[in-house]
């Protein structure tokens, strides 16, 4: 028998269904590969124990006929998704010890379709960061390393952990979230398939919240196709969350036809930037002529308040940060730091400055700021009227075409603690992500090639919104052309 951990989860998913191995065996195997990557940091929480319960539970049932779309494929959590019984910290000192009586409902389905659970993935503080080192349980580091140098370079964030396992061939895949780009740029980073789908297309029921209007859940895998499979079992409408939206979920995986006749790609002339990587857009220039050797039809676009994307997140979305995380205040659950008994303001201050770490701080600083009175008008709904533009321009050109191809990073990977320095530095990592994000769209990063550094770079693509069998589609095409096929170092 073959290693099991360098099956894709469908050719897992079919060697289970054949009978090759069972889900007890497979579980197993990621098991003594999660052991190996323990330096990587990926993990804050294995379950060694429920996993090989679960698989042994999947076993039986599949054994009766009773196959879910997941089962038996043991798969990561992001530490910021609420599992019963499981710790949940959202990488923040503020949560240790945080153990949900309840379950996301993104994972509950997951269960429901049979999936097994490895354990909980490391992540940025409250999903804060592009580069997984604001985390209170240290950084992730990227299996990847520059040819000829092993410093440890940043798997990318707030989905860093995820990726990382992913890639790592320790998971078969993992859930991550997007609220700016952090499930798409740690998939760049770290040569993996990352998807976002369309705002309320998952539940957000169950996740700690970052920024409600923007927070969104999705697959991290090795495949599109595993991809598809996985936001299969993950999406859905739940009435407990009010910005889920009541569609049927389409069968992804069918959507995997191959086919780009009649379909027209734009390229956003304003992705076009100034000091933009040499390497960077001869991919991007690669990534257009596979889409026209499939028979697809590219064409300029233009999406004019692309440049104002980063300020409009940088407002939006801590001003909502500033507003959720009022609830960590020491009173009804997680830390409290401060004498009993003593001063109350005094209880949250030293509960919220011990807590939360220096970028929390920053971001909560700058939301409570604009949400000010005599700059609620200046920064706020300014941006939110931007926001509404930025919307709109991807509106126009969907009358226009099927989807969209961008680069999905300014960069690869970059050493562990670069640009922590400068924030506005790490900021610009999601310069091409957000704005997909803004206006609730779907896109997905596929890797695409490596750079002068044999490091992994990803092409991004974004559709309309609810039209993820769309981007399923041509993702898929773009994937089999670029035939990326490298492994991280430290897994070859």
């Amino acid at each position: 028998m073959s290693d099991l951990t360098t099956l894709t989860l469908s050719e897992a998913r079919d060697g289970l269904a054949a009978g090759d191995f069972t889900s007890e065996e497979l579980t197993t195997a990621y098991l003594r590969a999660l052991e190996t990557i323990r330096p990587l940091n990926a993990f804050v929480t294995e379950t060694p124990e429920r996993a090989v319960e679960m698989a042994k539970t999947s076993d039986a049932r599949r054994a009766a006929g009773q196959a879910g779309v997941l089962e038996g494929l043991p798969v990561a959590i992001k530490d910021l998704f609420c599992t019963r019984g499981v710790q949940t910290t959202a990488g923040s000192r503020i949560l240790d010890g945080f153990v949900p009586p309840y379950e996301a409902t993104v994972t509950a389905n997951m269960w429901a379709e049979g999936a097994i659970m490895l354990g909980k993935t490391n992540m940025d503080e409250f999903a804060m960061g592009s580069s997984n080192v604001t985390s209170c349980h240290g950084p992730v580091e990227n299996p990847w390393r520059i040819n000829g140098d092993n410093r440890s370079l940043a798997p990318g964030g707030s989905s860093g952990g995820s990726a990382a396992s992913v890639a790592a061939r320790a998971a078969l895949a993992a859930t991550g979230t997007d609220t700016g780009g952090s499930i798409r740029q740690p998939a760049a980073f770290c040569g993996i398939v990352g998807m976002k789908p369309t705002y309320g297309r998952c539940s957000r029921w169950g996740i700690v919240a970052f920024a409600s209007s923007l927070d969104q859940a999705g697959p991290m895998a090795r495949t599109v196709r595993d991809s598809a499979i996985m936001l299969q079992a993950m999406a859905g409408h739940d009435p407990k969350d009010s910005t889920s939206v009541p569609r049927d979920v389409p069968d992804y995986e069918a959507a995997l036809t191959g086919d780009l006749r009649s379909l027209r790609i734009g390229i956003p002339e304003e992705y076009r930037m100034d000091g933009m990587p040499t390497e960077i857009e001869a991919l991007w220039r690669q990534g257009i002529d596979w889409l026209k050797a499939e028979g697809a039809e590219v064409v300029d676009i233009s999406l004019p308040h692309t440049k104002y994307a980063l300020p409009t997140y940088y407002i939006v979305a801590p001003a909502e940060a500033s507003s959720n995380l009022a609830r960590y205040d020491g009173v009804r659950f997680g830390l409290r730091n401060g004498a009993d008994g003593g001063d109350l303001t005094e209880m949250y201050e030293e509960t919220r400055g011990f807590g939360f770490g220096q970028e929390v701080r920053r971001r909560v600083l700058i939301g409570t700021y604009v949400l000010s009175a005599g700059y609620y008008d200046a920064y706020y709904l300014k941006a939110q009227r931007v926001r509404s533009l930025i919307a709109r321009d991807f509106s126009d050109a969907f009358e226009t075409v099927d989807a969209i191809l961008t680069p999905t990073t300014p960069s690869a990977a970059f050493p562990l603690g670069d640009k922590m320095d400068d924030p506005i530095a790490m900021y610009l990592n999601d310069v091409f992500t957000v704005p997909a994000s803004l206006a609730g769209l779907p896109a997905i990063s596929v890797p695409a090639g490596l750079d002068k550094n044999g490091l992994p770079l990803g092409l991004h693509l974004i559709t309309n919104a609810f039209e993820e069998e769309m981007l399923f589609r041509v993702s898929g095409v773009l994937e089999n052309a670029a035939a990326f096929a490298t492994t991280p170092q430290t897994v070859a």
